[in-house]
């Protein structure tokens, strides 16, 4: 039986193209070698970082390499100074919730408002009761969830920018399905994965302003890779998968590749067979590909297992808890009813999804809705 992949959010299968690229690029050799062939490597990576660069809305010279996304967070979250605080959205990846290098009691979780997003009310309330100055404040936010698909508002950055705080911007969810140049020009850094556009696992990018507003301190110290920003023998075949797969996803959104049909026939189909069926964020602009749902009475933790024994991969949110299904932090700081954050499920399409895909979810769910009905007694 073909299975139905629905899961991108969590890994975009690896592109043809890019696993191609990848494989060649294990024979390169040390790009800080300075005889021919370590030349021929560093010639690779600076081709891959331009690439990611126009991915990014950025200029080469802005990206650094990192073993992904994680790493990039890491490395972004740092204070300038003792008296530096981090706000962080509350619906943020676990990875920039962790705070990076801040000390527990410099970092504030900053609510977000019923769909998910910054609020931006909120925030500024909780920097003024502070009498914090502006270069006391760094900002933490997703242009993009990657369980609801929420995006953040571009009019948002440009709030925080006005304020004269310093912006780390997650758009590791947002790469390659949103324009991120108009975010790009109002953030200090931009958190990117390759594996989320279909490059490999184990590489990705932080993106720094042109001008830094402070003294940065590389996460990784020793050689002097990545212009001291990153130390460690550059993962050379992984950051040319990544490059290929950059080049494929902008060209992918330069062509209007980012058509909602495929997710709003699904929510529609969805609709007429659960009515009760809540869609999360559904009254803001999301990502293309993103529906994260709930039916009330269908524990998501049950769900699941008949999902992958029907042949269908859905995750009940955000792939970061080493195989759990736990309950999304996400829905929690929307406010959402516990009866309904434990029955969360999300649906992520990608290049290759089609109308057999979602029908494979919808046939699914139909018959777990049919088992779950058959257990209820009688009114």
């Amino acid at each position: 039986m073909a299975r139905a992949y629905c899961d991108w959010n969590a890994t975009a299968p690896i592109r043809p193209e890019a696993a191609e690229a990848f494989a060649r690029a294990l024979f390169l050799a040390n790009p800080s070698s300075v005889h021919q062939e370590g030349r021929a490597a560093r010639a690779a990576i600076e081709s891959a970082r331009a690439e990611v660069a126009a991915l990014a809305g950025a200029q080469a010279q802005q990206v650094v390499f990192t073993s992904g996304g994680t790493e990039a967070a890491a490395t972004a979250l740092h204070p300038y100074g003792d008296d530096e605080v981090l706000f962080i959205g509350a619906a943020e990846h676990a990875a920039v919730r962790a705070g990076g290098r801040y000390a527990r009691g410099a970092i504030v979780m900053a609510p977000v408002d019923a769909q998910g997003r910054l609020d931006r009310a909120e925030l500024d309330l909780m920097v003024a009761s502070r009498g914090l100055r502006p270069g006391q404040v760094h900002v933490a936010v997703q242009i993009a969830n990657n369980e609801t698909g929420a995006i953040t508002p571009l009019d948002t950055f440009a709030h925080l920018r006005q304020a004269g705080w310093r912006i780390t911007a997650d758009a590791v969810q947002a790469a390659g399905r949103v324009d991120l140049a108009p975010y790009a020009a109002l953030c200090d850094s931009l958190l990117l994965s390759a594996h989320k556009i279909g490059g490999p696992k184990g590489v990705g990018a932080l993106v720094l302003s042109r001008t830094l507003c402070g003294p940065f301190v590389p996460l990784v110290a020793g050689g002097g890779q990545e212009r001291g920003y990153r130390a460690g023998t550059e993962n050379v075949a992984g950051i040319v998968g990544f490059g290929v797969a950059a080049r494929l996803a902008l060209g992918e959104l330069a062509r209007g590749a980012s058509d909602p049909a495929l997710r709003d026939e699904f929510e529609r189909r969805l609709r007429e067979l659960a009515p009760q069926a809540v869609i999360f964020a559904a009254d803001v602009p999301r990502l293309f590909n993103t529906c994260l749902f709930a039916v009330p009475g269908l524990a998501a933790e049950t769900a699941l297992i008949a999902f992958d024994l029907d042949g269908v991969a859905v995750s009940s949110g955000a792939a970061c808890s080493s195989g759990k299904v736990a309950k999304s932090h996400v829905l929690r700081a929307m406010g959402v009813a516990d009866d309904l954050v434990g029955a969360a499920i999300r649906i992520s399409f990608g290049r290759t999804s089609s109308q057999d895909d979602a029908k494979a979810v919808l046939n699914s769910l139909e018959r777990q809705l049919g088992r779950l009905g058959a257990r209820r007694p009688a009114a």
